[in-house]
């Protein structure tokens, strides 16, 4: 069915998305959820990989940002997709915000996550839809790290992705947080709940197998993702994802359980220390006596963080981290290079 070249909806958040439907008017086969905060700069890289997609032309990019005006320059990128949407939000409050705007106006019916610093091998998008054909409410992609060669990338990367990393096909209890594609239909279900799950994505995994929904990952997917260098980005970062995960986590305990998770949470380290531990010998026992120190410390800042998150709630942590976010302080070399990369030979650096 054909629709209008321009199409204007204004939700009552008042959420404007703009449409751009190309000459071939295909339905898309996924929604690609984009954000930025600032500029169409910040994610111009990401669109260089969605545009090398060997199934871009299934493809509708919804991109999120404070204004059309903001992203007007990279609009002719977006002709190669079979549509676009800009959906313009105003200031970007929260990451979780910003992604719930883009899956209430995508059109497609399976939307995926992203990033501006993780980067999908040309064959991602093929491989989610072929995944989604099967009755999957969510399809989690394998993870690679995008600045292999530091070793606090390695760290953060392990805490946030290491699960994921060479992982076998099959279902799974847990996927990859701001990477992994939905059913849309599944997600709307969730009404106004939607934008507090996405804060936290393994609470909202737990919910939809608590719902009876199966998960899948698919290695065939493939993302790099460029992790944290820099301590004093890292370190802040850790803290206030780790207060929000518990936050959103304990959002409608009983007081008595948030006090019992709030007494436990000096064991959290430990108890993540080990599954990281499992992990790393699995993927890369290289890495294991380097890498233990920075990642020690990093288990024990979020595990501070989720003492603040079960003894004081949220508070302002969904904008820190929103704030951290985008713009990381290492950045890959080049686009194509890092999709050509093994990122299992490099040798990281003490950084």
């Amino acid at each position: 069915m054909e629709r209008e070249t321009h199409d204007t909806v204004v939700d009552p958040a008042a959420v404007v998305a703009l449409e751009q439907l190309s000459a071939t008017r295909r339905l898309p086969a996924m929604s690609v959820i984009v954000s930025t905060p600032d500029s169409y700069d910040t994610i111009r890289k990401l669109i260089g990989c969605l545009r090398a997609q060997t199934r871009r032309d299934a493809l509708e990019v919804v991109l999120v940002a404070p204004s059309l005006e903001v992203v007007r320059a990279g609009l002719a990128d977006l002709r190669d997709f079979c549509c676009w949407r800009v959906v313009q939000l105003g200031r970007l409050r929260t990451v979780a915000q910003a992604k719930a705007a883009g899956i209430r106006h995508a059109t497609a019916p399976v939307v995926v996550l992203t990033e501006d610093h993780s980067f999908p091998r040309p064959t991602w998008a093929q491989a989610l839809i072929d995944a989604h054909r099967e009755p999957w409410a969510a399809v989690g992609p394998a993870m690679g790290n995008g600045n292999p060669e530091s070793l606090i990338s390695w760290a953060d990367f392990i805490i946030g992705y290491g699960a994921w990393l060479d992982p076998p096909a099959g279902e799974a209890d847990q996927l990859p947080g701001h990477n992994s594609a939905y059913k849309r239909d599944i997600l709307l279900s969730f009404g106004d709940r939607l934008e507090a799950l996405l804060g936290a994505e393994s609470t909202l995994h737990q919910e939809l197998r608590a719902r009876g929904y199966r998960l899948y990952v698919q290695p065939a997917a493939q993302t790099f993702h460029v992790n944290f260098t820099r301590p004093a980005r890292w370190v802040p970062y850790l803290l206030y994802s780790g207060r929000l995960f518990a936050a959103e986590r304990a959002r409608s305990w009983s007081l008595p359980r948030r006090f019992a998770f709030s007494g436990a949470s000096c064991l959290i380290p430990f108890v993540r220390l080990k599954r990281s531990l499992q992990q790393i010998r699995r993927s890369r026992p290289d890495l294991l006596a380097p890498v233990f120190p920075a990642l020690l410390f990093a288990l024990t800042v979020d595990g501070f963080g989720q003492w603040l998150g079960y003894t004081f709630g949220a508070g302002q942590a969904a904008q820190k981290v929103a704030h951290l976010e985008f713009h990381r302080d290492a950045t890959a070399s080049d686009g194509a290079a890092l999709l050509l990369d093994d990122d299992k030979s490099a040798v990281p650096r003490g950084r």
